[in-house]
């Protein structure tokens, strides 16, 4: 499976964006996705994730209410529009694949495969 990311850019604060990843591969359907941020010099943190059919849904504390994840199974497709962006949104964003039909875990570790990632610049 491979994962391409983007929608990224520089926005700002206050502003949107709608981040896309695309998967190759007809199984895309039986994978839970998610969305992970990494900012300069820290670790890779989760964002958000969906289950298979796009039913279940879990976010971080730090986004609930401003970034929403859906995903359109026929186009392979997740998405993650972030809404009233601040500075401190400011990362690369990348999204991954677990191999499972439950919702994906918050750990790095639960998922099998990732993208290159996408920038997200949030200007104050």
């Amino acid at each position: 499976v491979q994962l391409q990311a983007s929608g990224g850019g520089l926005v700002q604060a206050g502003g949107s964006l709608r981040l896309s990843c695309v998967a190759s591969g007809r199984a895309f359907g039986s994978y839970g996705m998610g969305w992970f941020r990494q900012a300069p010099g820290k670790e890779r943190d989760f964002v958000a994730s969906i289950n298979w059919i796009g039913g279940s849904t879990y976010y971080a504390d730090s986004v609930k209410g401003r970034f929403t994840i859906s995903r359109d199974n026929a186009k392979n497709t997740v998405y993650l529009q972030i809404s009233s962006l601040k500075p401190e949104d400011t990362a690369v964003y990348y999204c991954a694949a677990e191999i499972t039909r439950l919702l994906p875990g918050t750990s790095p570790l639960s998922y099998d495969y990732w993208g290159q990632g996408t920038l997200v610049t949030v200007s104050s």
